[in-house]
């Protein structure tokens, strides 16, 4: 059996990786998917302070969260940020939705993950595309350099499961 890997942000030099609890070539496993807090370093993140304005319930319920799987992921021509994902997000038409992650991720590692998207955004051209949703990420600084990791969850989870 060939084990899941997760893929890794582009700026994780190996050097970095055993400060974060990872060893060069091999995949730390807890339940399969993720690795256990205590094998993690974090002394050296810093976050944003958490937003002192509040969303009522109905504003929040507006947004349609969604699991989509990655059926392609392709650098735009002429960006060096974007990527663009073509997305099965349940409704049986491609979804198409452009991301600025492409200092941390490469494109063939996404194809065939789970991501969590919001999909009732207005459409928002970008570079000649229209992107329709927005992928959601975590972001930090960790000694002074931005992390991004984008939300993945099991693949056991279908295409355009509602999140609440």
């Amino acid at each position: 059996m060939i084990p899941n890997v997760i893929p890794t942000m582009k700026t994780m030099k190996a050097e970095n990786k055993e400060a974060h609890g990872e060893s060069e070539g091999k995949v730390e496993e807890a339940s399969g998917f993720f690795t256990p807090n205590e094998k993690i370093d974090f002394s050296g993140v810093k976050i944003e302070p958490l937003f002192e304005d509040q969303v009522d319930f109905e504003t929040f319920s507006k947004s349609a969260f969604r699991a989509v799987k990655v059926k392609d992921c392709k650098a735009v021509p002429k960006s060096k940020k974007l990527l663009q994902f073509t997305l099965d997000d349940g409704t049986g038409t491609d979804r198409t939705i452009l991301s600025g992650i492409h200092a941390y991720y490469e494109p063939e590692e996404l194809i065939g993950k789970t991501l969590i998207a919001i999909t009732n955004l207005p459409p928002r051209p970008m570079m000649g595309i229209e992107s329709c949703g927005m992928l959601l990420s975590a972001v930090n600084e960790r000694n002074g350099e931005e992390e991004l990791h984008l939300l993945m969850v099991d693949n056991h989870i279908p295409a355009g499961a509602k999140l609440y």
